[in-house]
């Protein structure tokens, strides 16, 4: 299930498009103005946006200028608008593709699901807001930046690609050394701690997830 960020100043409208929306497989969160989805960026990833326009006190162009700063989710802007330079000022501000009202629900789908096909990251896992995506070397929580070494990056990854499958220190060694590596276990040790500690710090449960199998080695388990 794909979850949505819908984005308008009128409740009625965010109402008709969760109503669109819900039999189609989309979660979606309804935000009432630019304040309220701000918040809902800070707080949870989502896999596309449906941005309105015409909104008092922040406009949609102003808007999705803020969400460009915190994310590179799909934005779909819509408007009663459709002038042919508003198209392209809302492009060049980072909007991924222009729907008009009154919506045909029929196009506005078509539209939802093509650009989610383009735009699906090839290499990224998400798991409760943690995301790891290993095309922009990048791991995050609640769309923040999580900072790891290259070789914490690569265990992380090796481990939430992985559920449940015990990894022991050797062979995570021969993963993310290489087999000629004469690094020792406590060196995966020492690189676990630093993992745990830099997520935690981010505020994720990490102990809930990363786990310690005693005598053998370490392994992720999905909630």
């Amino acid at each position: 299930m794909k979850k949505v960020l819908l984005i308008d100043d009128e409740k009625r409208m965010l109402d008709l498009l969760a109503l669109y929306l819900k039999p189609h497989n989309y979660l979606c969160q309804k935000a009432l103005g630019a304040k309220e989805a701000l918040f809902y960026m800070e707080e949870e990833v989502f896999d596309l946006i449906l941005l309105d326009v015409m909104m008092p006190e922040m406009d949609g162009w102003e808007l999705c200028k803020r969400i460009r700063r915190l994310s590179e989710v799909p934005i779909i802007m819509v408007t009663a608008r459709e002038q042919k330079e508003d198209i392209v000022k809302g492009l060049k501000l980072g909007a991924d593709d222009y729907i008009t009202k009154p919506l045909n629900e029929e196009e506005l789908l078509a539209r939802m699901d093509a650009l989610l096909r383009r735009t699906k990251p090839a290499n990224q896992i998400e798991i409760n807001r943690l995301v790891w995506n290993e095309d922009r070397f990048e791991l995050s929580y609640k769309n923040k930046q999580i900072k790891l070494t290259p070789k914490e990056f690569a265990m992380i990854g090796v481990l939430m690609k992985n559920p449940e499958r015990v990894f022991s220190r050797d062979q995570l060694i021969d993963l993310i050394w290489g087999l000629s590596s004469e690094t020792e276990g406590r060196t995966v040790d020492s690189h676990v701690r630093n993992v745990r500690e830099k997520i935690r710090q981010a505020g994720f449960p990490i102990d809930d997830y990363f786990k310690t199998v005693w005598g053998i080695g370490y392994k992720w388990v999905n909630k």
